[in-house]
């Protein structure tokens, strides 16, 4: 299927989402690797917003961590970027660990942090992914991710804000006006 129709269609599908609480009480409280395997103690960003963005090499979006390391160098302060590669959507992010991170470091400088590939959405979902999507744990909404580059912003106490769809680009004052 054309990536473009895929995306459209999965914009606009009506699924179910089973609704599954997890034993975590808090984002800062999840387990995710970063792409060296090391673990990533999310606990160590309170204070700070997150984006946590499903990334992907082989995507019409990619060009954006042009613009996630730009959002990440103005805002590094009070913001950390924690890019989350996934190869759920047509196949896009099918690199290994060293081919993810050699692609983002050659072709856009990204410094920000990048995680273990992982799943998204479905029956393997990331317990990450587990919280942002489902309002019974992050207390605010409930949302399925559509495709790549889609973002999920967390405030400096840990409470989900909002969620981005992929064509809302990382310096979209949907995004910043929170940052300033």
């Amino acid at each position: 299927m054309n990536p473009i129709l895929a995306f459209l269609s999965t914009l606009f599908s009506k699924q179910s989402i089973p609704q599954k609480k997890m034993t975590v009480d808090s984002v800062y409280n999840i387990k995710i690797n970063a792409l060296n395997g090391n673990p990533i103690n999310l606990s160590d960003y309170k204070g700070k917003y997150i984006l946590f963005v499903n990334v992907a090499s082989k995507c019409g979006f990619t060009p954006q961590y042009k613009e996630l390391q730009k959002l990440y160098e103005t805002y590094q302060d009070k913001l950390q970027i924690i890019g989350v590669p996934c190869n759920q959507f047509g196949g896009q992010e099918p690199g290994d660990a060293k081919a993810i991170e050699s692609f983002c470091e050659v072709n856009y400088g990204v410094t920000f942090l990048i995680t273990q590939k992982v799943d998204v959405k479905g029956k393997n979902q990331h317990p990450l992914y587990t919280w942002l999507t489902q309002k019974i744990n992050n207390g605010k909404i409930d949302s399925s991710v559509k495709w790549n580059f889609q973002k999920y912003l967390v405030n400096p106490e840990g409470h989900l804000v909002d969620y981005y769809l992929s064509t809302t680009g990382p310096l979209s004052s949907k995004i910043t006006n929170h940052l300033k």
